[in-house]
C-alpha cells in the first residue's frame, strides 16, 4: 500500500511544543529515523523499515512457490529469483513514492523522508498544498507512475520468451504494479484516490474540510469492505483460485492479511480527519492572543517587589532588562513558583532568569504553523513576544501553547 502523509502536522499532534530540558539548553532536533538509510534522491532520505524485511522474506516464500509450478527446474534457486522479484517490486513502489516527492518538490513542499514498510511505501510531506488542484496532481502521479511502470514491463515481456526466468518475472512486475496503482486509485483515505476525492469534493465545495471529511468516511467504508470482501472473494474463488485449493491455513492467512489491510486503512483515514481538523483550527493559535502581559524589571530587583509591580499592572510575567531598558532575560514561571514566599524579599530575579538568545523573540504577528515551527527551531519554556518596531509585547509561555494546541486538537471541526 502507498500513501501520503503530512508529518509535520502529525508529529507536533504526538508532541506539541517542544519544551527545554536540563538547564534551559535546547535538545538537538531529531533525525527522521526509521530504519535503514538507503539514499537520497533530490536531497530526501529514502528509509527501508525493519517490517520491510519480513515482507521481502514472505514474497520470497510465496513467489518461490509459484516458480515452482511454472518453472519446476530452477529447483532451490527459484527463491533467489522470487527476491530478486521483492526487491524489484519494492523498487517499483520506491519510483511511485518519487513521483509523489518530485511534484511535491515541484510545489515547494518540503518532503522529510520516504520510508518503505510492511504495505508498500509512505511519502511524508510536511505541508499541505494550497488548491485542490495541485492536491489532485500530487496524489494522482503516483498511481499514473505505477501504471507507466506496468506498460513498459508489459512491453518487456514481448523482447523475452514466455515461460522463461524473464519473462515470469516481467509478468509479474507488470501485475504487481497494476495492483498497485489500481489499489491505490480507490477512493478513500488515506489512500492516492482518497486524495483525489478530497480534491474533487474541496473544488466543488471551496472547503478542504469538506473533501477530508467525505474521503475519510470513504476511506473507512473501503476499510469494512476490504475486512469482510476480500476473505469472501478468495473463498468464493472469484479472484480465480480454485475453491478446491482453499484449506484452513489459507483462509486464516486471508482473514488475517485483510484485517491488516481494514485496519491500516481506517486508521489512515481516522488520522486524516484528526489532522484536518487540527489545521482547520491552527490559525487560532496566535502569538498575540496567547501573550502573558509582563513587566520590566532589573536583574538585581527582589522578586517579591517583582511581583509586587507585575501585580499591581495585572501582568503575569517578567522581564529583566539592562540600564537602557533592553531585555536581557526572561524570569521562569516555574523558578518563581519553587522560591518559598518568605524567602521572596532576599531573592533576586537576575538569578531566576533565563538568558534570551535571539530565538527566544518571537514576532507579535506569528501564528499557526509559522509559530509552532519557530517554537520548535528553538525549544524553550518562555518566549519573548516583541512587536514589529522591538518592543516588547509580552511572554508567551511554551505551556499556554501547548494547552490551547490541544485544545484546538480536541475541538470539532466545523
Amino acid at each position: 500500500m502507498n500513501e501520503d502523509d503530512t508529518s509535520g502536522e502529525r508529529e507536533r499532534a504526538r508532541s506539541g511544543p517542544d519544551k527545554k530540558s536540563g538547564k534551559g539548553r535546547p535538545r538537538r532536533p531529531a533525525e527522521p529515523g526509521g530504519g535503514l538509510l538507503m539514499g537520497r534522491p533530490f536531497g530526501v532520505p529514502v528509509y527501508v523499515a525493519p517490517s520491510w524485511f519480513v515482507v521481502a522474506a514472505l514474497i520470497t516464500w510465496v513467489f518461490g512457490g509459484q516458480l515452482d509450478r511454472v518453472l519446476p527446474e530452477l529447483g532451490g534457486a527459484r527463491y533467489l529469483v522470487s527476491l530478486f522479484f521483492a526487491v524489484a517490486f519494492y523498487a517499483s513502489v520506491l519510483v511511485h513514492e518519487l513521483a509523489h516527492t518530485v511534484a511535491a518538490l515541484r510545489f515547494k513542499l518540503p518532503v522529510r523522508r520516504i520510508q518503505l514498510q510492511f504495505f508498500g511505501g509512505v511519502s511524508e510531506i510536511e505541508k499541505e498544498t494550497e488548491t485542490p488542484g495541485r492536491e489532485f496532481w500530487l496524489a494522482f502521479v503516483g498511481p499514473l507512475l505505477s501504471l507507466a511502470l506496468a506498460g513498459v514491463f508489459y512491453l518487456g515481456m514481448y523482447a523475452v520468451e514466455p515461460g522463461t526466468v524473464p519473462g515470469v518475472l516481467l509478468a509479474g512486475l507488470m501485475i504487481s504494479n497494476l495492483i498497485v496503482a489500481a489499489f491505490n486509485l480507490l477512493p478513500g483515505l488515506p489512500l492516492d484516490g482518497g486524495r483525489m476525492l478530497r480534491a474533487v469534493v474541496w473544488k466543488i465545495t471551496g472547503r478542504p474540510m469538506a473533501g477530508t471529511v467525505a474521503a475519510a468516511w470513504v476511506g473507512r467504508a473501503l476499510a469494512v469492505a476490504v475486512l469482510v470482501g476480500l476473505p469472501l472473494l478468495t473463498h468464493t474463488g472469484a479472484l480465480g483460485n480454485s475453491t478446491e485449493d482453499i484449506g484452513g491455513v489459507e483462509t486464516v492467512t486471508d482473514a488475517l492479511l485483510a484485517a491488516i489491510l481494514a485496519a491500516i486503512i481506517w486508521t489512515g483515514a481516522g488520522n486524516s480527519l484528526r489532522m484536518a481538523r487540527l489545521r482547520e483550527h491552527l490559525p487560532e493559535l496566535a502569538a498575540r492572543a496567547l501573550t502573558r502581559r509582563a513587566v520590566p524589571v532589573e536583574a538585581d530587583t527582589p522578586l517579591s517587589e517583582a511581583l509586587r509591580r507585575a501585580n499591581e499592572a495585572g501582568a503575569r510575567a517578567l522581564v529583566v532588562v539592562d540600564g537602557q531598558g533592553d531585555p536581557t532575560a526572561l524570569v521562569r514561571e516555574a523558578a518563581i513558583v519553587g522560591v518559598p514566599e518568605h524567602r521572596r524579599p532576599w531573592v533576586a530575579v537576575g538569578g531566576l532568569a533565563q538568558d534570551l538568545t535571539e530565538g527566544m523573540k518571537v514576532a507579535a504577528e506569528l501564528a499557526g504553523e509559522a509559530l509552532l515551527d519557530t517554537l520548535r527551531a528553538t525549544p524553550a519554556t518562555e518566549y519573548l513576544v516583541v512587536e514589529e518596531s522591538g518592543e516588547i509585547y509580552g511572554v508567551l509561555s511554551a505551556a499556554d501553547v501547548e494547552r490551547a494546541f490541544v485544545a484546538a486538537m480536541a475541538r470539532p471541526g466545523s
